[in-house]
């Protein structure tokens, strides 16, 4: 129950931050000036696309906190047998931080109008998922080589269900993402590929986040941080 109280309220705490950056709490027939000159004065300063992935982050975060709340819950059981992370699991972190930091690159030059560094980075990004995608795909291979298969052991199962889940999410983003490359590799203009970008890069940033707190769960270090917490607090 700490483990899926501390999700939500990581998710919580960065979607009020999202939203305050996207002024929807700005009054703008108070705003002085002329209509246009400050955001969200001629339009929806949030558009809709934004909103539904808003809505979509929430509930993907909702199902993978009910995951680590299940997954807090069993372990707790006597046949419970944690599994060895491999090593190629930190080298495919890394690889997906360079891929959420690609995309971050590609949405600051599409905001300066630089359309190459737009394209440069959106390949990077998507090359990386891919990178990422084969090396979980390698982890598997690894675990069933050493014995740790799907049905003998919960943790076993845990490891697969949500390590697949995830990925699967990523798959689908990669979707999103090939669209948005092809639209850049034709030449579209920056303004109308500015939106498409933003939200490859909310979308890249949430899985990221999310597969660092599956991380800290799998190698336990979520039940460490824990502890030191309710030490700290009694």
């Amino acid at each position: 129950m700490t483990a899926i109280v501390l999700f939500m309220a990581g998710i919580a705490a960065i979607a009020g931050w999202w939203l305050s950056q996207q002024r929807l709490a700005a009054k703008p027939w108070l705003e002085e000036g002329v209509v246009g000159d400050f955001p969200g004065g001629s339009s929806m300063s949030l558009p809709a696309a934004k909103i539904g992935l808003g809505v979509f982050l929430a509930v993907v975060g909702s199902l993978f906190a009910l995951f680590i709340s299940a997954y807090s819950m069993r372990m707790q059981l006597i046949d419970w047998r944690s599994l060895p992370v491999p090593g190629l699991v930190w080298f495919n972190t890394g690889v997906l931080i360079v891929s959420s930091g690609a995309l971050q690159w590609a949405q600051v030059s599409a905001h300066r109008g630089d359309s190459e560094n737009v394209l440069t980075g959106l390949l990077a990004s998507g090359v990386s998922a891919v990178v990422f995608l084969i090396g979980q795909l390698l982890v598997w291979q690894q675990l069933n080589t050493g014995g740790y298969f799907l049905a003998a052991n919960p943790a076993n199962a845990f490891f697969y269900l949500i390590t697949s889940v995830h990925g699967l999410h990523l798959l689908g983003g990669l979707v999103a993402l090939s669209r948005t490359i092809v639209k850049a590799w034709r030449g579209v203009e920056i303004s109308r590929l500015r939106l498409s970008v933003e939200l490859c890069t909310m979308y890249w940033h949430f899985l990221l986040l999310v597969w660092l707190i599956l991380l800290a769960l799998l190698t336990g270090w979520a039940d460490d941080f824990v502890t030191i917490c309710r030490q700290l607090l009694t």
